[in-house]
């Protein structure tokens, strides 16, 4: 009997397109609303040592995102490409490209266990602060050289993902981050007989949540992740397959390298104002995952539907999810452009804002949100672009968004000597992301679904 044939098919080609996309994608909203809410947690927690740690945080934050990006593309890459492989009952495939995906992610650990030791000329670049260098070079240091647990964690849950298991993604995330938060006060201010470590207290408390989700993600796939099996004996490196990890997972690597180089600019370009408006733009970075991370839980949810429902040739499956989930995540947006708007003064006394901070804060929260229907929309066309392999779309549309029109664009707005109107620069960011999106979008449907 062939292998095929011993193999039952998976939920996401059968299963109602819209019971399993809430299935699969609800997990992982509220998994990233925790880890949404931890992110504001823990700069809550850093803005009670003084406002100068919480630019310093922020200051650190272009290489926080970098890590990010090398470690979500990377896995981003495998899982969507196992899934189209189980998709087209290419199992053999299928493990070889778990196999390969983490051999990468421990691979790539290494270029940030040397970036950890230039921590303090990163930091000492964006300011004269010699306080906020002493804390930025501290905090960063220690959350690159022990970055290996980010890579780890994000390399397992998307083994769980890439078979449709999102819902122990919740318990990896939530632990990690629960974990972070009990962390962050103990080892920050000293409590329980801990020693006050500081600034130095929250990245080791990241690194206390971030080994425990690792963790439990490798228990929870060799458990429950039966669909793949996975062995490290006798590995070898197959370069065709990371040439195909990477051919979806680069595009995704360099979208969010993007947004950290827009971040690290932007940083530049407000410290020219104040120290408080880094840190206000720090504090938004951190609201506004309260509302991204659901829609991109969502996105994260939809791919392997996606991408499953490709490599079985089911159009109207395919199509079903995409519509969907784009209009869950436009409705998602628009309630948090709403709540900017109405209590943008709440969210920022999370942050113990001064009354400065507020004054930059209030219109900056307002104005940016704008743009958030439009970013919900262009997320959610990028996920099918992901599924069927076209990361490049999206890394196109970052780029064009980021590079060459918000920074030209705050940078042009700064002259005009009032911080406010930097913050115009992301509504028209996202008007020209918007519209590039809809151009990809009609170009996928005419090139790749409508002749399945």
């Amino acid at each position: 009997m062939s292998e095929e044939n011993l193999q039952p098919e998976n939920r996401m080609g059968y299963a109602p397109v819209k019971g399993l996309l809430l299935k699969m994608s609800f997990p992982l909203m509220i998994s990233m609303f925790v880890q949404a809410a931890y992110n504001i947690v823990d700069s809550m927690f850093v803005s009670w040592i003084n406002e100068d740690a919480l630019t310093a945080v922020s200051m650190c934050f272009p290489i926080q995102a970098l890590i990010l990006a090398f470690a979500i593309g990377t896995a981003v890459g495998m899982s969507a490409l196992i899934s189209r492989y189980l998709g087209a009952k290419r199992f053999d495939r299928a493990n070889k490209v778990a196999q390969n995906g983490i051999f990468l992610a421990f691979a790539t650990y290494l270029l940030f266990l040397l970036i950890g030791m230039a921590a303090h000329p990163f930091i000492a670049f964006q300011t004269k602060n010699a306080r906020i260098v002493e804390y930025g070079s501290t905090y960063l240091s220690i959350v690159c050289t022990l970055s290996i647990m980010v890579f780890l964690q994000l390399c397992v849950e998307r083994l769980l993902q890439s078979t449709g298991k999102t819902s122990y993604i919740l318990l990896i995330q939530g632990s990690g981050a629960i974990i972070n938060i009990i962390m962050d006060p103990i080892l920050i201010f000293g409590l329980l007989g801990a020693p006050k470590l500081g600034v130095a207290g929250a990245a080791i408390a990241t690194i206390f949540g971030q080994t425990f989700a690792a963790l439990l993600g490798v228990y929870l796939n060799i458990k429950k992740n039966t669909e793949l099996k996975i062995s490290m004996k006798g590995f070898r490196p197959d370069l065709h397959i990371i040439k195909e990890i990477y051919q979806i997972g680069v595009p995704s690597i360099i979208m969010q390298a993007v947004g950290s180089v827009m971040v690290f600019f932007l940083n530049l370009i407000l410290g020219g104002f104040s120290s408080t408006a880094v840190a206000t733009f720090g504090a938004y970075f951190k609201l506004q995952s309260f509302i991204f991370m659901p829609v991109f839980g969502l996105n994260n949810g939809v791919v392997p539907i996606v991408a499953y429902n490709y490599g079985a040739r089911k159009k109207d499956r395919l199509l079903e999810a995409s519509r969907l989930s784009t209009r869950y995540a436009v409705m998602i947006m628009t309630v948090g452009m709403l709540l900017f708007w109405v209590i943008p003064n709440v969210f920022l006394g999370i942050f113990d804002a001064s009354d400065k901070m507020l004054a930059i804060g209030i219109p900056a929260l307002r104005i940016i949100s704008v743009g958030f229907p439009l970013a919900g929309y262009a997320i959610m066309k990028g996920s099918v672009f992901q599924a069927l392999g076209k990361s490049i779309y999206s890394m196109n549309i970052s780029i064009i968004r980021q590079l060459v029109v918000l920074l030209p664009a705050a940078f042009l707005l700064s002259r005009l000597g009032e911080v406010t109107y930097v913050w115009l620069a992301f509504p028209i960011a996202e008007i020209v992301g918007l519209t590039f999106s809809i151009i990809y979008s009609r170009k996928i449907h005419r090139e790749m679904i409508d002749v399945l």
